[in-house]
Order: C-alpha cells, then structure tokens, then sequence
C-alpha cells in the first residue's frame, strides 16, 4: 500500500522545491523588508546564495564555538522575529506571518482556522505551536500546494472549479472513491468554486489525516483498528 502526502512520501509534489531551497513567496530577509542579522545580510527577497542552502540540520561543522546549524540557515532570521518569547509559533503569529509576507499573494489570506490546522498538521506534542523545524516543514508544503493550485487556477480567479479540485487531489498522489471526494467538495467549495484558503485547509487535513493513518497501518495494508479514544484524537485534533 503506496501512501500519497504531497506527490508521495519521500519525493517531492511537482513544484515543489528541492529539500533546503527557500520556498517561493517566503521572504527570505530579515523582519518585514529589513536585512538579515549579522553576516545573512541582503534585502527581504532577496535571491539565495549560489546552489541554495544545506538543509537544516546537516552540512555544518561541530567544532566548538561554531553558530548553531538554524543560525546559518536563512529562514532563521525572519522566525526569530515572528516567533514568541517561548521560540515558537502560535496560529496568531502564523496569521500574522503569512499574511505580512504577502505568501497568498492576490488570493485570499489565510483564516484563523486554516492557521489552527497547519499548525495541528505538524504539532505531534499538542503544544498548539511549531518550533523552527516545523515552520520550514511547513513552508515547503506550503508552496508545493500553492504552485499546485496555481497550475489548475488558469484564469487567476483564485479559485479553482470542483472538478479542478479533484484533478488537483489526484495529482498530489492521493487515490480516493468518487464518493469521498464528492465529500471533500462539498465540504470545502462556497458558491460551487473552491478559494485558495480552503484548498490549504482542505490538503492539510489531507495530509495530516493520511499521515495518522500512515503511521497505524505498520503492515502498509491500507486498513487499520482504531480505539475510539485513537479516532478522535486523529480527527479532532486536526
């Protein structure tokens, strides 16, 4: 049993960049248009050093007195200016993020619900915040859903027709029943067109349900044995 995410686990959706590349439409300066901190320097938007960036985490060296891997890394300045005192993220200061980068671009911002729900996609401790890791998880999702979307929206609506949406499922990698989909369109189209902030919403519980589902088929059968208990933790929790 072949599991989709988005393009499938372990390759990415198509336009989607490569692992460690700064997704498009994420300023990569400093605070709202101004300079990196120290040597990042170069404005907000500004284009990545040749060849890109190692993914974080990797490609560093351990020597003593070395900066952290996330200090080198040039996503870090723009979420140590977003993030709270505690060094992580909430749906508040996810909002106000996206929404002051200008991610969405001519679409519809980001709801607050929509916000709440790319943050549970990728809080596996139930904090109800991201921590750096997660916000560059995030991010790139982020853009391979949008240039996903992108490539059905072509007349640049910003919105996307029912039988679009499930084009735009389908290509992500996820194989569901006309009847499955017919509900996940009616669940997220207004007027009979689905917005840009409810097609985010709708992947991300697509992924995030997939993932928990994912995780409980050890034997990749497609079919598991849930504990109620289990169920609604999987579900409400997204």
């Amino acid at each position: 049993m072949a599991y989709p995410g988005y393009g499938g686990y372990g390759g990415p959706m198509p336009g989607m960049p490569a692992q460690g590349m700064p997704p498009q439409g994420m300023p990569m300066g400093g605070p709202m248009g101004g300079p990196m901190p120290g040597h990042m320097g170069g404005p907000m938007g500004g284009a990545p050093p040749q060849g890109g960036y190692s993914p974080y985490g990797g490609g560093y060296p351990g020597s003593f007195g070395a900066q952290p891997p996330a200090a080198n890394d040039p996503m870090w300045g723009y979420f140590t200016a977003i993030a709270g005192q505690d060094g992580e993220i909430d749906a508040e200061e996810l909002q106000r993020c996206l929404t002051q980068s200008g991610f969405s671009g001519s679409y519809t911002p980001f709801s607050m619900e929509t916000c709440r729900i790319m943050i549970a996609m990728l809080d596996r401790d139930f904090t109800g915040k991201m921590g750096f890791n997660e916000f560059k998880e995030l991010f790139t999702a982020l853009n391979g859903w949008k240039q996903n979307f992108m490539m059905f929206d072509r007349d640049h609506s910003g919105t996307v027709e029912p039988h679009e949406m499930s084009q735009a499922i389908t290509a992500m990698g996820y194989r569901v029943s006309p009847q499955a989909l017919n509900a996940i369109i009616k669940r997220y189209n207004k007027g009979g067109r689905i917005f840009f902030d409810d097609y985010v919403a709708c992947c991300v519980k697509l992924r995030a349900l997939t993932d928990n589902f994912r995780r409980r088929d050890t034997m990749q059968q497609g079919s598991v044995t849930f504990q109620y208990d289990d169920f609604i933790l999987c579900t409400m929790a997204i």
